[in-house]
């Protein structure tokens, strides 16, 4: 998750008093005027003090991201419930299952000083990073809270989709074209807005099945059945290879999901989709009796797909230690993070590597009995 905030600068350096020498004449008592070499020096040192305080106040191409502040999933924010279901039965629950941000300064959410990156890149507990390694040139700060609103929207439907799957809930789940770059192999045959039916007769019921045919083919055509409107049209289309060298229609797809109750997740000011993860454990916790949590302070992050797979998110060095300084003892990371778990895990903090949504559920259920949790998978250097 990533909460953009706007830093005040540092305030400027403080400088030491510059003297002038004071010279008596013999047997005057009366002090001489200043010579302009004097008056010189003291010009030539408050502009030196006037570059330099400058200089650091200048704006860099940097980003730092901050340790952010934690949210329970299974408590409340802002005196509202974080979750809260209705058409199914709802059971209190105890312990914190906290989802974890960061702060992001600089890029399109306001420029950071030379000062500020130094003073963070020195900072153990923060990171620094080119400007174009988080965001794409020329995005404004608009369009990055759009597109991170967008992601936490999403996310939310998958860690919906992902909790009643691993409950055994059943609910209805569709593939839309959501749009068709200008290069697609689907231009002119498909449309946004269709529902994708079946792939070479085989009905399409997740992203998995489309990408399985289009590797059978191995670039043959394929033929595709969308509802477009109410009515079946069918297309013959011949996949293109991308830049990873895979096979695809050259659309973009998005799921549109019919639950069988409603879930509401209300978070103020706070977007992106590595909360997927800790939702579809509060969820669960939710709509089942007892505490998943058994009381325990547990976090984490991790992006979630509606088939449950836990993946990788930015800024989990801070992330441990946001759940660190919130109380918690046990975190939850993705297995495709560890590189960046290693060597960074604060004191007091056990982390657990985990590839989906059961793996995360054990590992809580284990801790939550008061078991063993030394044996559970960690990361570790290759």
């Amino acid at each position: 998750m990533t909460i953009t905030q706007g830093e005040q600068p540092a305030s400027d350096p403080a400088a030491g008093p510059v003297r002038g020498r004071r010279i008596r004449l013999p047997g005057t008592g009366a002090p001489r005027k200043r010579d302009n070499r004097s008056s010189a020096m003291l010009v030539s040192g408050l502009l030196t003090l006037a570059l330099g305080i400058t200089a650091v106040s200048l704006p860099v191409p940097y980003v730092v991201e901050s340790p952010g502040p934690t949210f329970n999933t299974i408590g409340e924010d802002n005196g509202k419930p974080v979750i809260s279901v209705t058409g199914h039965e709802t059971f209190p629950a105890k312990g914190n299952l906290d989802l974890t941000t960061v702060y992001v300064d600089g890029g399109p959410n306001g420029p950071v000083s030379v000062f500020e990156a130094f003073s963070a890149w020195l900072n153990g507990t923060k990171a620094v990073y080119p400007q174009e390694l988080l965001f794409p040139t020329g995005v404004t700060k608009e369009q990055s809270q759009q597109e991170s609103a967008t992601a936490m929207t999403t996310s939310q439907e998958n860690a919906v989709a992902a909790a009643l799957k691993e409950l055994n809930i059943p609910f209805d789940q569709k593939m839309q074209v959501a749009g068709l770059p200008d290069d697609s192999a689907s231009k002119g045959l498909l449309q946004s807005g269709d529902v994708l039916v079946s792939i070479n007769d085989k009905p399409i019921t997740s992203l998995g099945v489309v990408q399985a045919e289009l590797a059978a083919g191995n670039g043959k055509p394929v033929k595709v059945i969308v509802d477009r409107a109410g009515s079946q049209v069918p297309a013959t289309i011949t996949p293109a290879k991308n830049s990873a060298g895979r096979y695809i229609l050259g659309v973009i797809l998005q799921y549109k999901f019919t639950f069988p109750f409603d879930v509401k997740i209300s978070l103020d000011k706070v977007g992106g989709p590595s909360a997927g993860m800790m939702f579809a454990l509060g969820i669960i916790d939710t709509v089942t009796p007892g505490d998943l949590t058994g009381g325990k302070h547990i976090a984490g992050t991790g992006t979630i797909s509606p088939d449950g797979a836990v993946g990788p998110i930015g800024g989990i060095a801070q992330k441990m230690q946001g759940a660190r300084s919130g109380g918690a003892t046990l975190f939850l990371a993705p297995a495709s993070n560890c590189e960046d778990v290693v060597g960074h895990i604060p004191g007091g903090l056990q982390v657990v590597k985990v590839e989906n949504l059961t793996d995360a559920r054990k590992a809580v259920e284990l801790a939550a009995s008061g078991g063993d949790t030394s044996g559970l998978p960690v990361c570790t250097s290759n």
